[in-house]
């Protein structure tokens, strides 16, 4: 297991690497080059200059975060072998400079969502990210994203990029007439196209979960549970073709059992890398982000740690999802501090592990 953490640049992110490398146990990042349009060519250049700056840090850079798939490729539009030629380049340049892991997802639109992203945990006064499937009825999709951007304290917010979601209206309308089949034909499709590459180059491509587990707005989605990741994996059968196993997203739906997905698809060689974190459930379909801790959660992170040291040990973890503490103000999920405390906690369940 290597621990890493998720870091989004010099330019973009609070948190600095020299912070990052006193957390003890982090091996390096998972890094994301935000300002990067989905269907972008993410160029040697970029990807060296941001490599050298990590590793000068005395951190790796092995996985990389959020190489968006363009939507033109999720809808099947004739315009999607240009983006994936582009998703082709990008993943040879990434492979050039020592990436083994490229984390992305194939969810319609959203790549994740919360209807709050800093409500106070009335316990102890810090701040998470919420969902209450209530708070969005009859909301308008435009305004959920005129409101996410608007509370983002400034910071660009990964899958939430302005001018992806520009066209949201129209890409809306044209959802309508893809069911989850259609979608899982195109990422059939996507798919390939890029693993052939991956296994010339020896890059993993790590599909993410629907963030949360369950279809929005009426969009088809297709990657949120043992099923789900059961077909993806088939789609291209290749060790290449892998998934990342989200705790948060897939254990907002509490019928998926996350040690039990780990050992299956840990066992299969299919599980990319992690991320790890603890969510609270209230009612169905209501959830807060919690501290890593078992206790604070629903989620049984001993378990969950189990099942990845017995059947997939080397792969990259990292803690997700953060709160807000000790008037730390951030990126929302992504403040430095609670993650740090989430990276301990986890390295020392770990540690009992191998101990034990």
């Amino acid at each position: 297991m290597k621990m890493t953490f998720r870091w989004f640049g010099a330019n973009s992110d609070p948190v600095s690497l020299q912070q990052i490398r006193q957390i003890p146990g982090m091996t390096g990042v998972m890094g994301f080059l935000d300002y990067k349009e989905a269907g972008e060519v993410w160029t040697r250049e970029e990807i060296g200059a941001y490599v050298k700056e990590i590793q000068n840090a005395g951190l790796e850079c092995e996985v990389i975060e959020s190489v968006n798939v363009h939507e033109d490729i999720k809808m099947g539009l004739p315009t999607r072998d240009r983006y994936i030629q582009n998703y082709i380049t990008t993943i040879r340049n990434l492979a050039e400079f020592g990436v083994k892991v490229i984390v992305y997802n194939f969810m319609p639109v959203f790549d994740w969502l919360r209807t709050d992203l800093h409500r106070m945990n009335p316990a102890d006064g810090s701040y998470s990210m919420y969902y209450d499937e209530r708070e969005l009825q009859g909301v308008d999709p435009l305004e959920l994203v005129r409101n996410t951007i608007n509370n983002a304290n400034g910071f660009s917010l990964p899958g939430w990029e302005p001018n992806r979601l520009a066209e949201l209206e129209e890409t809306l309308n044209r959802y309508k007439n893809i069911a989850a089949d259609d979608l899982r034909a195109n990422y059939k499709y996507f798919l390939d196209a890029v693993i052939p590459v991956c296994e010339e180059c020896g890059i993993v491509m790590a599909c993410h979960s629907d963030d949360p587990a369950w279809n929005i707005f009426g969009l088809p989605r297709i990657a949120h549970s043992a099923e789900d990741f059961e077909k993806i994996v088939q789609l291209h059968d290749s060790p290449s073709n892998a998934i990342c196993i989200c705790t948060g997203s897939l254990g907002s739906d509490p019928k998926n059992d996350l040690p039990a997905i780990i050992r299956h698809f840990g066992k299969m060689n299919r599980v990319g890398c992690a991320h790890v974190r603890n969510i609270k459930h209230f009612n169905e379909r209501e959830f807060c982000e919690t501290a890593h801790l078992s206790s604070e959660g629903d989620i049984d992170m001993y378990e969950v740690m189990k099942a990845i040291y017995e059947t997939c040990p080397d792969i990259y973890i990292r803690p997700d999802h953060g709160r807000m503490v000790w008037g730390e103000e951030g990126r929302p999920g992504y403040g430095l501090y609670d993650r740090a405390m989430g990276a301990c906690y986890l390295s020392g369940i770990w540690e009992s592990l191998q101990k034990g």
